[in-house]
């Protein structure tokens, strides 16, 4: 699971990174064959590591954290089983297909992330609609849906993936704080420091995350990617633990 994340991460969070944020610390690059083209990938060498970390949590340590609450616990909301139903080799290759469409459903999801961001309009047939940032949110929001409801159904998975979707930015401030990697003017809409007032934890704040902790911003469309990210990475450790149940 790991290594999956410290490989397939990095590819897939290219596909939206170059119009949200730009790495300030040993970058990475690997030009596009085609002239005033994007980048094929930009990212930077402490992503991997990250994003392998990130997989293990998201996949493994958090479900099963969450598996304590008095929830069901493999069982989808539809009443159908993701585990155990069959021959093990059956429901392993199963999940194995669910997996590979977890992650391609992210990684279609993340560039979604990357067409909005980049377009404030977008036009069917004759007619012109102006997209603001909370209706991006809400596009963004209604294909994370798509995605667990297709794919999942788990109460788990669903409990895990919006967890991230709101604690996952914030985890990105100590990073953006040290200089490893900024968001971008067009990108950069929340500051979610700004409104602390001063008291015990604007001491912890500033201590870990410099003076400046309230000006320190990130972008709003991160939120959903992360969902999207949780569910893939669930998905993955899934097919994996059935690939060890099976030795």
């Amino acid at each position: 699971l790991g290594a999956t994340g410290f490989v397939v991460g990095p590819i897939v969070d290219s596909l939206h990174n170059q119009c949200l944020l730009k790495y300030d610390v040993a970058p990475i690059t690997l030009p596009s064959p085609f002239p005033s083209s994007d980048p094929l990938l930009a990212s930077s060498w402490v992503v991997p590591p990250l994003l392998a970390f990130a997989y293990v949590v998201l996949g493994h340590i958090l479900p099963r954290i969450i598996e304590f609450l008095p929830i069901p616990k493999d069982e989808r909301l539809d009443g159908d089983n993701i585990d155990n139903k069959g021959d093990g080799r059956c429901n392993s290759n199963e999940l194995g297909n669910k997996a590979f469409l977890a992650v391609s459903s992210t990684a279609a999801i993340i560039k979604l992330s990357e067409v909005l961001q980049t377009h404030d309009s977008i036009q069917i047939g004759a007619d012109v609609f102006n997209m603001d940032a909370e209706i991006k949110l809400q596009l963004m929001t209604l294909a994370d849906a798509c995605q667990w409801i297709i794919l999942d159904r788990t109460p788990v998975a669903l409990i895990a993936a919006t967890i991230t979707a709101f604690g996952g930015p914030l985890s990105e401030l100590p990073f953006v704080s040290a200089g490893l990697w900024d968001y971008i003017p067009e990108a950069a809409d929340y500051t979610p420091l700004a409104m602390i007032q001063p008291g015990v934890m604007e001491g912890l704040l500033t201590g870990v995350l410099g003076n400046n902790y309230r000006d320190l911003t990130l972008s709003s469309i991160t939120g959903p990617c992360y969902f999207a990210v949780t569910l893939d990475a669930i998905a993955l450790g899934r097919y994996f633990y059935s690939m060890e149940e099976m030795k």
